[in-house]
């Protein structure tokens, strides 16, 4: 540490992001560093429940939390994938496992296989050959035994978590203080520039009190209190690709065991989410209010509720998009202060700890290179537009056309970059996303052939096989994966046995 590092990091905004920021910045950064919080009881968070991506185990790890503990704490249940409903035609149905589909043979991916055998015309549906999507049909749930056969499904399982956030928080909160980190109770009312830098230097709280800094990171939510009050960013609307603008959220009562996957249920106007917890369900009705008013929107995901409703419905208004610039002077937005995707993929917590992750790479002197912060800019806007086009895929590669609002997001022109991921599947099933991207092949595959984007071919490489080849290899794909399931508890009978949370 010598004369130019910062010394003291001010985090505005608790919650999920800001708790996570704390957290991880206070492992990952030196000692020296004081890590501060400003946060208000009287503001809240969203927090509405969450569902999360097999990345997120990551930070978790970062920080040495035992797993029982946490879904006890956070009365949590596991996650596999995300089912689909409705989308490219009404009564369709596929998941979106995370984890490997089949088993790659010489350098290919299984898909191919898969499309050769379909237009041979004897293929399965493609869930079949995932190991995540057949235990996530029958309520089946385990992490990866230590005494895994190898070569095997049961090697490796990539799973995630529903939990609830306000619990996370909390729990992040008090893991945080534990390590060192100091919470201040009050609202922000004004902030401080310095007169030379422009940067921000003093926050003042409702009671009068101050609270200075050299970094600060933005975790404000959607009004970005230092990003754009202050720092004045600039939003990128996407919403001319992202229709939806709004949301009902509501908790209700469990009246089935906890599936480990999420659902995401198409809607005339848009698409409602079932996140399943030990003790409740979250449940949202994500919509256009072009297309929808919030009146009608409330009452259809009230009538499409599995138990009785646990609260009045909370409405949240959004947009779409990204901030231009997440890093501004010495300042960091992070979370909802940054961007918003909607849920559709459960990728809000990823983009959090994606950028808590490279501004620990690129953390700063107190001048705040302007290189580092272009350099961080570029990245997180590339992950925020990645993530994007995968959303669009969902909307985009459907073939209703019931609804004006379907309708709509079948004929949208959209960004160039989806329409050659698209192009090229449709031409030959071959998937090239980059080698860092958060959706992976399996990821792009298993969403274009749910959605009935269908390849007019296959590379000339998988004739490698001859018939009786193939048909050999893709049944014994199968048989393995489903004796690899059969061996994998009931998902509730593992949280209860394992980590099962007190009632609440």
């Amino acid at each position: 540490m010598n004369d130019r590092s910062i010394r003291r990091l001010v985090i505005v905004g608790g919650g999920t992001a800001g708790w996570m920021a704390a957290t991880a910045l206070r492992r990952l950064l030196y000692p020296e560093l004081s890590i501060e919080v400003v946060e208000s009881e009287e503001i809240g968070i969203i927090g509405v429940g969450e569902a999360t991506i097999p990345p997120f185990r990551a930070h978790n790890a970062l920080l040495g939390i035992d797993e029982p503990d946490f879904v006890r704490g956070t009365q949590a249940t596991f996650k596999l994938g995300i089912e689909f409903r409705d989308w490219g035609r009404v009564g369709d149905s596929y998941i979106h496992g995370f984890g490997k589909l089949g088993l790659d043979l010489g350098g290919q991916p299984f898909h191919l296989y898969w499309a050769r055998a379909r237009q041979a015309g004897w293929a399965k549906d493609l869930g079949l050959y995932s190991f995540n999507v057949q235990a996530a049909r029958q309520g089946r749930f385990m992490p990866t035994p230590k005494d895994a056969p190898k070569n095997t499904p049961l090697e490796d399982i990539f799973y995630a978590y529903h939990f609830d956030a306000t619990l996370y928080a909390r729990y992040l909160r008090r893991f945080a203080e534990a390590s060192g980190v100091r919470r201040i109770e009050g609202r922000v009312v004004d902030v401080r520039l310095h007169p030379q830098s422009g940067f921000v230097d003093t926050l003042v709280l409702k009671d009068g009190r101050t609270v200075s800094g050299d970094f600060f990171i933005d975790c404000s939510g959607f009004r970005g209190l230092l990003i754009e009050q202050q720092l004045h960013a600039g939003y990128e609307d996407w919403s001319h690709w992202l229709p939806c603008d709004r949301a009902w959220a509501v908790p209700c009562a469990n009246v089935v065991p906890p599936a480990p996957y999420t659902r995401a249920s198409a809607r005339p106007a848009g698409w409602q989410w079932r996140i399943p917890l030990q003790h409740r369900v979250g449940n949202g009705h994500v919509f256009s209010s072009r297309y929808m008013s919030e009146d009608e929107a409330r009452a259809l995901l009230l009538a499409n509720l599995e138990g009785r409703p646990l609260a009045e419905p909370k409405l949240i208004p959004f947009h779409g998009g990204r901030r231009r610039r997440s890093w501004i002077r010495n300042v960091v937005a992070v979370g909802l202060s940054g961007g918003f995707l909607e849920p559709l993929e459960s990728t809000a917590i990823h983009l959090v700890q994606t950028a808590i992750a490279k501004l620990a790479l690129l953390f700063p002197e107190r001048d705040c290179s302007e290189v580092l912060q272009n350099r961080y800019n570029a990245q997180m806007n590339e992950e925020f537009e990645r993530v994007r086009d995968f959303l669009i895929l969902h909307y985009h590669a459907t073939e209703r056309a019931d609804t004006p609002f379907w309708n709509y997001c079948r004929t949208m022109e959209i960004p160039e970059s989806l329409r050659e991921y698209i192009a090229l599947f449709r031409d030959s099933a071959r998937v090239m996303p980059r080698s860092d991207e958060l959706f992976t092949i399996v990821s792009w595959a298993q969403v274009m052939i749910g959605q009935r984007i269908v390849p007019r071919r296959y590379p000339p490489v998988i004739d490698r096989l001859t018939d009786a080849e193939l048909k050999q290899f893709v049944e014994q794909v199968e048989q393995v994966i489903g004796s690899c399931v059969a061996v994998v508890p009931a998902h509730e009978a593992f949280i209860a046995r394992h980590c099962q949370a007190p009632a609440p």
